[in-house]
């Protein structure tokens, strides 16, 4: 049997990490500074995350939601905790895609209403709703064409306005910064206008923080530069630091009702663990301040970089754009100077390291990406 070929792949086999450093089967070091897409937030292979796993997939790996699994409620308690959402509530599933498909669903059985307001270049997930709100009809197959949606500019308010002032939208989908579509920032004072406009029009706010959430911002949710508090936020990505999890955090807006949501593997013994580990890392090593202060040291530089035309983000989640396609710049910097790095559409790199990202490792990369950029 063939593996179903649905990506192109560099021709490298990563085989280890440890930390922000990967290596392949032929011992070739690496820098990592994507993270596997935004995905590994405390390091790899850090020895209280290998110790978790291990423990408990030692004594149990997996059992129903039929019963109680005290695992998940730790993990809620420390989210809330860290997070600054206490008073909300959680529901454990498997992914990205699975929390925002999740996040509809409920919004739409809170008002009753069918259609979906989302934004420019938004990105979303790949299963039938996600897929649908995300704002590239390539990946868009007919049978998820059903479902309604407007995508509108971001940053424009009348827009908005406008269509939520017809009564019928079930919901506003956001990210907290667009990840797959360049890094690109909702400002604080369209955030807090969505804030507002939702409120007054009955509409469910859904903060998509799968790529920006839990701390690579700099903040828990990047939504928080805002000021703002959503009706869900859907989380995945560093969650668990590699092990397929994610999540909703449900304000008390809600009232839950048996047989709504459900999900086999959601919020499994291992998953906990895994997010627990996850959680414990990122307060004992203070991981959101560091990737706030790396993060404003990495983005100043980068700013002092004559070939970049614009640098944006926030904390460790960077985009830079270049005048021209950057694809040669990338494969440069990975396969000459060992540095994983991403992209967003043609002309813009992207930057999503661990948040345990050092001042030190920042200035190796910028000394392998300038590099790279003088002899182009």
């Amino acid at each position: 049997m063939k593996l179903f070929d649905v990506y192109p792949l560099f021709d490298i086999n990563i085989v280890k990490g440890k930390g922000c450093k990967v290596w392949d089967d032929k011992g070739n070091e690496y820098q990592d500074l994507y993270g596997g897409h935004a995905v590994i937030s405390i390091g790899h292979s850090h020895p209280h995350y290998v110790e978790m796993i291990t423990k408990q997939v030692g004594e149990l790996g997996f059992y129903s939601n039929s019963v109680i699994n005290n695992l998940q409620q730790i993990v809620a308690d420390k989210l809330g905790s860290q997070s600054g959402y206490d008073d909300y509530a959680l529901f454990l599933i498997n992914s990205g895609a699975e929390a925002n498909e999740n996040a509809l669903k409920l919004a739409s059985f809170q008002n009753g209403r069918k259609r979906v307001v989302a934004f420019s270049k938004a990105f979303h997930g790949r299963t039938s709703a996600a897929v649908r709100v995300t704002d590239n009809m390539k990946i868009v197959a007919p049978i998820n064409e059903g479902i309604d949606v407007t995508f509108l500019p971001l940053n424009e308010e009348e827009a908005v306005r406008n269509e939520l002032a017809k009564g019928d939208v079930c919901a506003v989908i956001i990210e907290g910064i667009q990840g797959v579509g360049g890094i690109k920032l909702p400002t604080p004072a369209f955030l807090q206008f969505l804030r507002k406009e939702c409120t007054e029009t009955g509409t469910i706010l859904i903060l998509d923080e799968i790529q920006s959430g839990y701390g690579r911002s700099g903040k828990f949710f990047a939504h928080q530069y805002a000021g703002i508090r959503p009706d869900i936020i859907t989380v995945a990505k560093g969650i668990a630091n590699g092990f397929p999890a994610g999540g909703m955090l449900i304000s008390p807006l809600f009232a839950p009702v048996y047989g709504q949501l459900g999900t086999t593997f959601g919020g499994n013994h291992l998953a906990c663990a895994a997010a627990i580990a996850v959680l414990d890392v990122m307060k004992e090593e203070n991981l959101v301040q560091n990737a706030a202060t790396v993060g404003a040291y990495l983005k100043q530089e980068l700013e002092k970089i004559p070939q970049i035309k614009e640098v944006r983000g926030q904390g460790l989640m960077i985009g830079m754009e270049f005048e021209e396609p950057v694809k040669d710049i990338r494969r440069k910097l990975l396969f000459e100077e060992k540095v994983f790095t991403g992209v967003s559409g043609t002309n813009v790199i992207r930057l999503l390291p661990p948040l345990c990202l050092t001042l030190a490792e920042a200035d190796l990369f910028l000394t392998r990406f300038k590099k790279v950029l003088n002899n182009n």
